[in-house]
C-alpha cells in the first residue's frame, strides 16, 4: 500500500473513532420529552459562571507565552535567537494544527518558525521533543501527586476499566511490537550512516535534543516548567468553579479530573476528542457521584471552550504570520 494512502487511512480511522466516542458519550445525556441533547447541553453552559470561564482564557493565553518563551531558550543554545511573538505564532499554529492532524503540531509550528526566523527545522525539532520530555515528566509527577492525594479512588477507577490482566496475550503484543520497533531504528540507523543528507538531519535533530543539557539558566528552566503546568491545573481549578455541579468537589477532585484529562489528551486523537469525553465523564460519576448527563455536559463544554481558545489563537496566528511574511517580501 502507498504510504500517502496508508497516512490518510490511519487519519480517517481516528476521526472515525473520535466520533464514535464522542456519539456514545451524547448517548449517555438523559433528556426529557421535547429536550434535545444540545439543548441539555446549553443549559449547563447557562449556568455557568462566564467570568470564571474568561479568567481561565487569560491563564491560557499566559500559559502559552511562558510555553512560547521556554522554547526560544532552548533554541539560544543551538545558535537560532528568535523572537517571543514569532515563537508564540508559531506556538499557536502548531496548537491549531493538532486539532486536525494528531502531533502534526510539532513539525507545523518548526516550518512557520523556519519562515519566520530561518531556523532550521531539524534543529527546532529537536527542541521540541526535548521540550515534551520535560512535558512528560511533569505529568508523571503530577500524576504521583494524584495519586498520592486520592489513592483509594483512583485505583478504583483504574479498576473499571477494560484491561485484562488474566491472560498473557499483552505481553507477547508489546513484546511483537518491541522488535518490530528496535528492527526499524536499526534499520533506520544504518540508513542514516549511508546517507549524507540524513546525516545532515540527524545532526541538527542531535543538536536541538542535546539543547536542554546547555541552557544557561537551567534552574529557571525547570522553575518555568513546573509554572506552565500549575497554570494548566488553575485553567481546570477556573472551568470546575464555573458550574455549580462541579464547584463543590474540592482541590483534590480537581487534581485528580485535571490527572486523567491529561492522560486523556495524550492519546493519538484528533484534540484529544472522544477520549477526553469518554475518560473524564467516567471519573466524575465513579470517584465524585455526579450525575452522568451533568458530568457529560460539563466535560464538553470544557473541551469545547479549551478547542475555542485553541482555534482563535490559531487562526489569528495563521493571519499575523501570513502578513509578516508578506511585508517582508
Amino acid at each position: 500500500m502507498h504510504p500517502k494512502i496508508k497516512g490518510l487511512l490511519q487519519y480517517l480511522g481516528m476521526f472515525i473513532l473520535a466520533a464514535v466516542l464522542l456519539w456514545l458519550s451524547l448517548r449517555s445525556i438523559p433528556t426529557v420529552e421535547g429536550e434535545s441533547k444540545g439543548d441539555f447541553i446549553w443549559k449547563t453552559w447557562g449556568r455557568s459562571n462566564k467570568w470564571y470561564l474568561f479568567a481561565m482564557a487569560a491563564v491560557a493565553i499566559f500559559s502559552h507565552v511562558l510555553r512560547a518563551h521556554r522554547w526560544r531558550m532552548l533554541l539560544v543554545p543551538t545558535g537560532n535567537h528568535v523572537s517571543l511573538g514569532n515563537s508564540f505564532l508559531s506556538l499557536m499554529i502548531g496548537y491549531l494544527v493538532n486539532l486536525a492532524v494528531p502531533r502534526g503540531g510539532e513539525i507545523s509550528r518548526c516550518y512557520n518558525l523556519l519562515k519566520l526566523e530561518k531556523t532550521p527545522v531539524e534543529t527546532s525539532f529537536g527542541t521540541v521533543v526535548a521540550e515534551r520530555v520535560i512535558d512528560v515528566l511533569c505529568l508523571f509527577l503530577l500524576i504521583a501527586i494524584s495519586f498520592f492525594v486520592e489513592f483509594d479512588k483512583l485505583m478504583a477507577f483504574i479498576g473499571t476499566l477494560p484491561i485484562s490482566s488474566s491472560s498473557g496475550s499483552g505481553i507477547y503484543k508489546w513484546l511483537i511490537i518491541g522488535v518490530l520497533a528496535l528492527s526499524m531504528l536499526a534499520g533506520a540507523i544504518y540508513f542514516f550512516r549511508k546517507n549524507e543528507k540524513f546525516k545532515k538531519i540527524a545532526a541538527g535533530f542531535k543538536t536541538g535534543l542535546m539543547a536542554v543539557f546547555k541552557i544557561e539558566q537551567f534552574t529557571f528552566f525547570i522553575v518555568l516548567s513546573l509554572i506552565i503546568w500549575v497554570l494548566y491545573f488553575v485553567m481546570s481549578y477556573f472551568v470546575i468553579i464555573a458550574f455549580p455541579e462541579t464547584r463543590e468537589l474540592g482541590f483534590s477532585a480537581v487534581l485528580t479530573l485535571f490527572a486523567m484529562g491529561a492522560i486523556a489528551m495524550a492519546v493519538p486523537l484528533p484534540g484529544g476528542a472522544g477520549s477526553y469525553h469518554t475518560i473524564v465523564p467516567l471519573g466524575l460519576v465513579m470517584l465524585y457521584n455526579l450525575p452522568q448527563g451533568e458530568a457529560i455536559a460539563f466535560v464538553f463544554i470544557f473541551h469545547a471552550w479549551q478547542t475555542f481558545i485553541m482555534i482563535v489563537g490559531g487562526i489569528v496566528s495563521l493571519i499575523i504570520s501570513y502578513w509578516i511574511l508578506r511585508w517582508k517580501k
